[in-house]
């Protein structure tokens, strides 16, 4: 007997698409938006929609709720690409949308990745959410504070779209198993170890763990033609590497690097060996994070421990020698290594508050005594007069004033008690002491 194919019951479209959901009821995840009572859900349920932007990582459902709109409303609803739509496209939906509101009719204009409109993209766009021609629903990965104008941005309400949690995918497999829509004419064999582990590889992405699904099934055991065996070898085939949560030229990016950051200076190794992996295995440039821990050993360990520099250019060098995947044990060596060295921030405070003064006091000619004089005129002009040649003393020091009259008792450099800076703050106060004496 001929076995039929899974693709002969109308099933060439994909399943994340398939199931994509008509109301809210059948809406997986956000929670915190779309419960009883919360304000998105009122504003969709009641046709009350205002411009307002969804931001969220990819597959949480920005499209699935701008299609849930289209359906509940009764404006006129127009579905826009930032990819493929221009200036000419946009006046010309503009101009068909102040007609309607002269007319008393209200247009959703709705811009899927919105953040890949130009300025002047965007800025044709503000005059008519001002004066209520359109209201604007626009979907982005981006933070929006980055990448869409600000003040477009102050007319739309922001909502923030979490990625979904394993508990919400696993449910959401178990009803595409289940429904006609989906799989419902088959009788799926996948155990719900096997749908967690999809979860999981998923990274809250609801349309990545559909396909991820869709991939193991099609590719299933056909025992007969209504019943498919998931067997664990087919599953390891079709679980590949997981396709990591990283943009490097995004916010995840910063995000990133940031915790990274902030796991050294909160002393934690593990979470810094984390998140170096984070960034490693995503594809990260190794030069890139090597150039962070070097400005880190400066700005969070300064002289309390002058090595960790020396730490992290050897390391900078070894990551241009080698590349990865060899420099990764290289950049985890820098990153635990700082993450257990003593902590001081003096060296960077005291650049801080040194640029404060310099941008914002008067800037003061350098002391004369502190000039070099090359020519008889300028030692005519007392240049380099009174300047006291430090080695010459015998306690290689002098009590003469470096700084401007204006700022002459100004202190920048406050070091701490932290690994070897303690040495150097006992030796900061006897030469204080000694010039106060003299």
């Amino acid at each position: 007997m001929e076995q039929k194919s899974l693709f002969e019951n109308n099933l060439l479209e994909p399943l994340a698409s398939r199931m994509r959901p008509d109301n809210l009821d059948e809406f997986f995840g956000q929670k915190h938006l779309l419960s009883e009572g919360k304000i998105l859900r009122k504003l969709i349920e009641e046709d009350k929609i205002t411009s307002l932007i969804f931001w969220g990582p990819p597959g949480v459902g920005k499209t699935t709720l701008a299609s849930i709109i289209a359906n509940k409303t009764n404006s006129k609803f127009i579905n826009f690409s930032a990819v493929t739509s221009g200036i000419k496209e946009i006046k010309a939906v503009m101009s068909e949308a102040e007609n309607l509101r002269k007319l008393g009719e209200r247009t959703i204009v709705f811009i899927d990745e919105i953040h890949r409109f130009n300025k002047a993209q965007q800025d044709a766009f503000l005059p008519y959410v001002e004066k209520g021609s359109i209201i604007l629903i626009g979907a982005t990965t981006e933070n929006p504070s980055f990448e869409v104008n600000g003040a477009l941005l102050s007319r739309c309400k922001v909502f923030v779209l979490k990625a979904l949690d394993s508990e919400d995918l696993v449910q959401l497999q178990k009803r595409a198993i289940k429904d006609k829509k989906g799989f419902g004419n088959k009788k799926i064999r996948i155990d719900d170890n096997k749908l967690e582990i999809i979860a999981k590889f998923a990274n809250g992405d609801a349309r990545n763990c559909l396909s991820t699904l869709e991939m193991v099934i099609l590719n299933g055991e056909m025992k007969n033609e209504n019943e498919i065996i998931i067997t664990d070898e087919t599953f390891e085939q079709c679980i590949t590497k997981k396709s990591l949560l990283y943009d490097k030229t995004g916010e995840e990016h910063y995000n990133i690097i940031s915790a990274l950051h902030k796991s050294m200076r909160n002393s934690d190794p593990d979470a810094s060996c984390y998140w170096l992996s984070r960034m490693l295995e995503a594809g990260e440039d190794p030069l890139y994070i090597a150039r962070r821990i070097i400005r880190f050993a400066s700005e969070d360990i300064g002289l309390a421990d002058p090595h960790a520099l020396n730490l992290a250019v050897n390391v900078y060098q070894a990551c241009h020698f080698l590349g990865m995947p060899e420099c990764s044990v290289h950049l985890n060596q820098a990153v635990i290594y700082m993450s257990l060295a003593p902590k001081s921030n003096a060296v960077y405070l005291a650049y801080e508050s040194a640029k404060n003064d310099a941008i914002k006091e008067i800037s003061e000619p350098v002391p004369l005594h502190l000039r070099n004089a090359p020519t008889k005129l300028m030692k005519e002009l007392n240049y380099s007069k009174g300047y006291i040649y430090a080695h010459n003393t015998e306690e290689k020091l002098s009590s003469m004033q470096c700084l401007p009259d204006s700022i002459k008792d100004k202190t920048y450099y406050h070091p701490t008690d932290e690994g070897l800076e303690a040495k150097y703050k006992l030796k900061l106060d006897k030469i204080k002491e000694w010039k106060k004496a003299h």
